[in-house]
């Protein structure tokens, strides 16, 4: 009798689900690559400065998801504070529901990813203490003051909606 083999889905470091077909995550590996094909993502937006891996760059290849690699905008390392400019040029891509299902990304989905996403929900009319709770919930103890000022100084009137936004803006 043949064994039928379990399949096992698991989620990349710091998944978790912004709006209905945007996610945030760290940089998954292989074991998470039968998860994020379940999303079906047509496009990666990829914060961090330096390239992904190659496991990940076969793995968007395979998948055929188009990977926009904003943190090469910047000169600098991963510690310096993400920009204007980055969160400008995400969200042009973020809200453009052509490029959905999509996943925001940096190397541990913590700061990087998790300013874009405290800038959109800002953008989304959300509290600040909202917004912050979610920032730490994924930063755990290493939350960078920065960020936190760089979301609640952020001006949503640079933002640039489409005709057609996602339904969740």
């Amino acid at each position: 009798m043949g064994r039928a083999t379990n399949q096992h889905y698991i989620p990349p470091v710091n998944f978790g689900y912004v709006e209905n077909d945007l996610y945030r995550c760290g940089q998954p590996n292989e074991l998470n690559f039968p998860f994020m094909e379940k999303l079906g993502l047509r496009c990666i937006v990829w914060l961090a400065p330096e390239e992904p891996n190659q496991n990940m760059m076969n793995f968007v290849d395979d998948q055929d998801i188009q990977l926009h690699h904003l943190g090469v905008l910047e000169a600098g390392n991963a510690s310096d504070p993400i920009t204007e400019d980055m969160i400008l040029e995400a969200f042009n891509l973020i809200l453009d529901k052509g490029n959905h299902p999509m996943a925001i990304m940096c190397n541990l989905g913590r700061h990087r990813t998790g300013t874009v996403v405290g800038c959109l929900r800002k953008l989304q009319r959300w509290n600040l203490a909202s917004i912050f709770e979610e920032y730490r919930r994924y930063a755990g103890p290493k939350v960078r003051i920065l960020n936190e000022q760089f979301i609640e100084l952020f001006d949503t009137d640079l933002v640039r909606i489409p005709v057609d936004p996602p339904e969740w803006l």
